[in-house]
């Protein structure tokens, strides 16, 4: 695996990836949260057709980050898929490379509030929650939580002006107990890191986090008076 920034959290040690993903050494898993696949397709269903290549792309990039990572673990936070129904129309052809993904290298699904649990349908394990290491892995992190808890749901993106230019990207959002993943999907939208929803879920001030050549940029949030950016190098 290339160098890259690591992110202490909960006592273990953590790659975030520029991919939008989390990669965790220790056990050779790598982490995404929010697929939304077969989004495009239930656009269609509701008169507004788009392109139908968003799961293929999305399958793409998890294929060749469980490659680059050599991840012997695949562990998908909830939203893998864009709704319920979404087994219904998925292509014969993205029906079988999710069967090689979960033939390939063992696969967790964790429901989330879209896709209930029919990733079922492709193999892997189901679950509704995990703990790995004192660590919950759910979709949407819990009120009144007292253990560390990484999750997705609320698609955070950093939103700046550099140089006259608005620039939104994907991060990451975590304090010492809480760690929220950015959306992996790529038909994905997203909600501004210092919105109130995101701002919710922390006790006090928290980062927006992102991977930008080679480093781990970090932005606090929650307090406009002490916002500062940090940027930790890559290391091995």
């Amino acid at each position: 695996m290339p160098a890259a920034p690591l992110l202490d959290f909960a006592g273990h040690r953590f790659v975030p990836l520029a991919g939008r993903a989390l990669f965790w050494p220790r056990h050779g898993a790598l982490i995404v949260a929010d697929l939304h696949l077969e989004k495009a397709s239930w656009y269609a269903t509701h008169g507004q057709p788009l392109p139908p290549y968003d799961s293929h792309d999305t399958l793409d990039r998890l294929a060749r980050l469980v490659t680059e990572t050599g991840a012997r673990a695949l562990w998908c936070l909830g939203d893998s898929f864009h709704d319920r129904a979404a087994a219904e129309r998925v292509a014969p052809a993205v029906a079988e490379r999710l069967r090689r993904q979960t033939g390939a290298v063992p696969l967790t699904w964790i429901a989330g509030n879209h896709d209930g649990l029919s990733g079922g349908a492709w193999g892997g394990t189901i679950a509704e929650e995990i703990e790995v290491d004192g660590i919950v892995l759910r979709h949407q992190c819990e009120a009144g939580e007292t253990r560390p808890e990484i999750s997705g749901h609320f698609h955070p993106k950093l939103r700046l002006t550099l140089r006259g230019r608005a620039v939104s990207r994907p991060c990451f959002a975590g304090d010492a107990q809480r760690l929220i993943l950015p959306a992996f999907g790529s038909l994905t939208g997203g909600l501004d890191v210092g919105d109130s929803a995101i701002a919710a879920n922390f006790a006090g001030d928290y980062r927006a986090m992102l991977v930008a050549d080679g480093k781990l940029l970090s932005l606090r949030c929650g307090n406009p008076a002490t916002d500062d950016v940090t940027a930790m190098p890559g290391r091995a």
